[in-house]
């Protein structure tokens, strides 16, 4: 029986900036369209995170939209390597 392989998490950067008002500005760059702030470094990335889900459930809306009407095939794919 053959061994299912070894999945790894895949892992985003993040920028973080602290501006002048003591907020923390962050950006992913795998995705540039991602940013947020945050009174802390562990908000910050809360708030990024909310933000990645935002961006890739509209970007999954929009295709789906720009592809109405035509035959399509839907399929998941687990980004986990």
């Amino acid at each position: 029986m053959k061994k299912a392989p070894k999945r790894q998490e895949i892992d985003f950067s993040v920028v973080i900036e602290k501006s002048d008002d003591g907020w923390y500005v962050g950006q992913i760059p795998e995705v540039p369209e991602v940013i947020s702030q945050g009174k802390t470094i562990e908000e910050l990335k809360e708030n990024l995170l909310d933000a990645l889900n935002l961006v890739m459930s509209t970007n999954r809306e929009t295709t789906l939209q720009d592809n109405a009407g035509r035959k399509i095939i839907k399929r998941k794919l687990n980004p986990a390597l």
